[in-house]
């Protein structure tokens, strides 16, 4: 029962970077990047907290969106 607040935790981040990216990643791509960055977190930390996995998707999103602005 302790795992529900963090997964609704996790699909809100989500939610909220697909939206912040809408226009520039799909997605799946936004869905990628949460899933690396709570993957590096644990192996890191050994705990993903939200609003870590937050912080480094939305870095991740950033990189390469300056990534595609600079390609086009």
């Amino acid at each position: 029962m302790d795992q529900l607040p963090e997964i609704d935790a996790y699909a809100q981040v989500e939610t909220t970077l697909r939206i912040e990216f809408a226009g520039i990643h799909p997605a799946e791509t936004v869905t990628r990047c949460m899933d690396a960055a709570r993957h590096g977190a644990m192996e890191v930390t050994g705990h993903a907290h939200p609003g870590l996995v937050e912080r480094i998707a939305r870095k991740h999103l950033q990189v390469l969106a300056a990534v595609v602005a600079d390609q086009e």
